[in-house]
């Protein structure tokens, strides 16, 4: 007699099928996503908690404790000692009145690229495909902007200073198709530079922020859309930039759904 089978929901994400529906998927889930959370594991130990990790808080790399669980409030039912942990990383929050931080895998993965798992290359010209990041913002990494037809780079430059002006937290990624910006713990601000523009997602909370395009990303709920097209325009979205700062920041300290 065949084992019986039962998987969660379709998710086709970076090579897991479906969704997690236990503990394991959860670890399995993390291993896919910890460069984008910013973070590096020590040791994944038995008993409590789970792992010991790092996180990069813009300055350094921060000690973490971390207990995985499929739902958040599996870790009161477990009866685990909140003083000795500091981050629940699960599947899916459920716990409303959690003090611990808390990442919820289900939400978080809804703002992340996917990555087609292909057959393996014959030879190394899958490599020209690689994405390239850096933790820190240089002007010699943009080079893969510059075919645009106005000063990117100059304009990036200005972006960069004013955003990281709003806090010395603040720490940018370069990416293949554009930059982000963390608050330090999760993305607040990513511009992307096209032809004649740079296109930025905002983080904008529950409500609007004035200058900031709410409609445009149906599958974002609390991101916004801006563009730029001159130096000009920074200035004028200084004040949208501190407040979508403020707004992740207590989003995040309140462990909201940053994407619900």
């Amino acid at each position: 007699m065949n084992e019986k089978s039962v998987v969660g929901d379709l998710i086709n994400f970076r090579g897991l099928v479906y969704s997690p529906m236990n503990e394991n998927g959860v670890i399995f889930l993390f291993g896919k996503v910890m460069d984008e959370l910013n973070m590096y594991v020590e040791e994944i130990k038995p008993g409590f908690p789970d792992c010991i990790g790092r996180r990069f808080n813009g300055k350094g790399w921060e000690r973490i404790r971390i207990e995985f669980e499929y739902v958040s409030s599996n870790f009161k039912l477990h009866k685990h000692d909140p003083k000795k942990c500091d981050m629940i990383i699960c599947w899916e929050h459920d716990w409303d009145d959690c003090k611990l931080e808390v990442i919820e895998l289900k939400d978080f993965i809804k703002n992340l690229k996917d990555i087609t798992i292909k057959r393996p290359a014959e030879d190394l010209e899958d490599e020209k495909e690689l994405e390239i990041v850096t933790d820190e913002f240089d002007v010699n990494e943009l080079h893969k902007f510059k075919e645009s037809n106005y000063d990117v780079v100059k304009i990036l430059k200005k972006l960069d200073y004013n955003l990281k002006g709003i806090n010395e937290k603040i720490w940018s990624k370069i990416g293949k198709s554009g930059i982000s910006y963390y608050s330090p713990e999760r993305v607040f601000i990513s511009a992307f530079p096209q032809p004649d523009k740079i296109l930025l997602y905002i983080f904008v909370g529950n409500g609007n922020i004035v200058g900031i395009d709410k409609t445009r990303l149906k599958t974002m709920a609390k991101y916004g859309v801006a563009e730029i097209k001159d130096e000009s325009e920074i200035d004028k979205l200084s004040n949208a930039f501190k407040i979508s700062h403020k707004n992740i920041m207590k989003a995040i300290k309140n462990n909201e759904p940053l994407n619900a």
